[in-house]
């Protein structure tokens, strides 16, 4: 879809409301022509009956009528309108007309006048009666005079009148749109001056916008801006710095790979090429791992938020990273076990906390030493899941817990051969699943507690026994898997 013009959207919001406008004037406009020409019709009508009242004289105590030339010279046009008349004596006798013409609506008293509409021969009238006194009448009761005419004239007239002024308004409107073009041209510079400004900057330039010269409106958007740059100039800060923390990462095992190589090349003997390829197995391991957490990382970072229809079983992710380390923890006899319920299902995705469990309990296990303690927990309440991840290792200080979190930055490296990204992969995930983590001493005092909150439980299906899960080491070639192990039958 096209980009539409700012320029086109704001004359059009500002011409829209117009438009209702223009038709209510264009309707006033034409009520106010028709009243006009009403009235001079009802002017014209007023002035022919004056006239034919003042030719009524009373002959021999009888009201005599006749209607002068002048009273009907008064409605001569192009419109060919006809004109009605009818005089009547004050007992009701005609005395010179149309007698069929139909009267006044209501009886008039003397000297009063009465303009009203009326149909005749299948046609709109516009007529008016007068009550002509007669001072020498015998029963001195006015006469009433009648005069109507057709309606053709005054509604020419009144769509003349309506012509001319709508034209007038046309010609305002159109002045007016031509106004507001060139207002909106001149008002949106600014907003144009700034577009050039930022086109017109060298690629790769993350300096500021100076904001001084900018108008009021724009303030927001050059703040705007300049947050954005900002925050841009850390991301790509962060992203240089992560860039080369991973090459030094990938550099140092290829070194030393390089050289075990060549050491192994170089050795004659069986034993000392054996030990060379255990050495280069262990540099490829720790380089592969390297690689799988930074794609980890980088899938965590670019995932987005957990959409809200989207579940996972917590419960079962758990006990298959337990299943998964446990012959790790057995090597290193390490007490790996924890207290899970059959299902608990919560909004997230079951690869994304998959991910998160396994580096929790692969962080606890490489800085637990040989016969120490890791114990996996879930814990459920109305409004919030928690997984509680605690280990017997060196903990981590209070003042370090923030910084453990930053990418590659480790405390105890000469306790693991881990790579620093484990709880920077943790806090991605947890906060695309608008979870928390927190460090915290355990209650003996040694080792550590990750404490990771979700959000309250979809589903939770507990064991009939509430005894923990503890993790055997396999025996005899078979295959891990944990058990249920009641204390109480030791």
């Amino acid at each position: 879809m096209g980009c539409s013009s700012l320029r086109r959207q704001l004359l059009a919001w500002l011409l829209l409301p117009l438009l209702p406008l223009a038709a209510l004037d264009a309707w006033i406009t034409y009520r106010s022509a028709t009243e006009i020409a009403t009235e001079v019709l009802d002017r014209m009508l007023l002035g022919s009956a004056r006239i034919i009242g003042e030719q009524v004289r009373i002959e021999d105590g009888v009201p005599q009528a006749y209607i002068p030339p002048a009273a009907l010279e008064l409605f001569e046009s192009a419109d060919r309108d006809r004109i009605y008349y009818r005089i009547v004596a004050g007992d009701g006798r005609l005395l010179l007309g149309y007698p069929e013409l139909p009267g006044p609506p209501r009886p008039l008293h003397a000297e009063e006048i009465l303009h009203y509409e009326l149909a005749y021969r299948g046609e709109l009238l516009r007529g008016v009666a007068f009550a002509q006194p007669l001072f020498d009448a015998p029963a001195g009761t006015p006469v009433t005079i009648e005069v109507a005419q057709t309606l053709n004239g005054p509604r020419r007239l009144a769509l003349s009148i309506w012509a001319r002024s709508v034209t007038k308004h046309l010609l305002l409107a159109l002045l007016l749109v031509v106004l507001l073009f060139l207002g909106l041209r001149r008002g949106l510079e600014p907003l144009l001056e700034l577009s050039r400004r930022v086109r017109s900057r060298t690629p790769g330039s993350l300096e500021p916008l100076a904001a001084g010269d900018a108008a009021a409106e724009l303030q927001p958007l050059v703040a705007s801006i300049n947050d954005y740059v900002r925050r841009l100039d850390e991301h790509v800060s962060a992203r240089g710095r992560f860039i080369a923390n991973a090459a030094h990462q990938l550099r140092t095992p290829l070194a030393v790979l390089s050289t075990q190589v060549a050491y192994g090349l170089g050795e004659r003997d069986a034993t000392g090429k054996d030990e060379a390829l255990r050495a280069i197995r262990q540099g490829v391991r720790h380089g592969a791992r390297v690689v799988n957490q930074l794609l980890a990382l980088s899938a965590a970072e670019g995932r987005g938020h957990v959409p809200p229809g989207r579940t996972a079983d917590l419960a079962a992710t758990v006990r298959e990273s337990l299943e998964t380390h446990a012959a790790y923890a057995a090597a290193r006899h390490i007490d790996l076990g924890g207290d899970v319920p059959d299902a608990l299902v919560i909004v997230g995705e079951a690869s994304m906390l998959r991910e998160l469990v396994s580096n929790l309990v692969d962080n606890a296990l490489r800085y637990t030493p040989e016969g120490g303690t890791v114990t996996v927990t879930l814990r459920t309440d109305a409004g919030s899941t928690t997984l509680v991840v605690e280990d017997t290792g060196p903990g981590i200080p209070a003042a370090e817990r923030e910084r453990v979190f930053e990418r590659f930055y480790r405390i105890h490296n000469e306790q693991s051969d881990g790579c620093g990204l484990g709880l920077a992969i943790v806090r991605e995930i947890a906060a695309s699943m608008h979870a928390r983590v927190n460090l915290e001493d355990p209650a003996s005092g040694r080792g550590l507690v990750v404490r990771v909150a979700f959000g309250p439980p979809i589903a939770v299906a507990h064991a009939a026994a509430a005894a923990p899960v503890v993790c055997l080491p396999p025996s005899r070639g078979d295959a891990f898997s944990p058990v249920r192990h009641d204390p109480a039958t030791e």
